[in-house]
């Protein structure tokens, strides 16, 4: 799975930016955002605003998908993931509810 990678690639090529322009703006090299938008390598956390930023894009978009292929390869190989979602999805609902209150 690599939906934050070819998100990535579709909004930079949507605006007509150049790998080089937008590794410069993360201080990486052009090769390892390749390496991002092929999900061969991993972005950091830190790096999903200022892509956001730099691709015009939703912060928490970006974010959401980023979170959803850190999910997955944690996941991918266990016979109980959907469970396991499932699980943290109420954990994370129950947390949420309680916060509000």
């Amino acid at each position: 799975m690599n939906y934050f990678g070819e998100k990535i690639k579709e909004l930079r090529e949507q605006k007509g930016l150049l790998q080089k322009h937008i590794a410069s703006r993360l201080d990486i090299d052009t090769p390892m955002l390749s390496k991002i938008e092929r999900g061969e390598r991993k972005a950091k956390r830190e790096q999903v605003p200022i892509l956001a930023k730099v691709l015009t894009t939703d912060k928490d978009d970006l974010l959401s998908l980023w979170l959803a292929d850190k999910v997955y390869d944690i996941v991918k190989d266990e016979n109980v993931a959907l469970r396991a979602m499932q699980v943290a999805e109420e954990e994370i609902k129950y947390e949420t509810t309680k916060k509000t209150k």
